[in-house]
């Protein structure tokens, strides 16, 4: 068990297509999918080299009880995250229970003891990073 990479950073915006276009048309990163509630699209997900990405969510879309900060989260990459999830509540953390996320993602999360929100990651042959797919979500 160990981290492989920062999987993915996650931000918000009140423009989705002002964001898309500096990330993918300045910057040249590629967009690989997006998020959508009742078929409208709430996000997308870019790829920014290797197996790093940056997930976009319009504000009060993703994690809508938490405060409007445009930083949300980071989350990294496991090749092992039942394991991960045992070590830190060995270390006598509070991690929260791994589960199948809507992007067919494992994940689990937890703060940081500064409580930056951290998300994990274990990919797998049908997660949309690896697919491309769309997610459609229903929280």
């Amino acid at each position: 068990m160990s981290i492989k990479s920062l999987a993915h950073v996650c931000i918000k915006t009140t423009d989705l297509g002002k964001t898309g276009d500096f990330y993918c048309a300045a910057l040249g990163m590629e967009k690989l999918f997006n998020f959508t509630r009742k078929e409208q699209v709430i996000g997308f997900y870019m790829k920014a080299g290797n197996n790093t990405f940056v997930e976009v969510f319009l504000v009060g879309q993703a994690e809508p009880t938490s405060p409007n900060h445009t930083l949300s989260h980071f989350c990294l990459e496991t090749d092992d995250i039942e394991a991960l999830r045992q070590q830190l509540l060995d270390k006598g953390y509070s991690p929260g229970p791994v589960r199948m996320g809507a992007d067919n993602s494992l994940q689990f999360w937890i703060a940081d003891p500064n409580g930056i929100n951290m998300e994990f990651h274990q990919y797998g042959g049908q997660s949309s990073q690896i697919t491309g797919q769309d997610v459609e979500v229903n929280w």
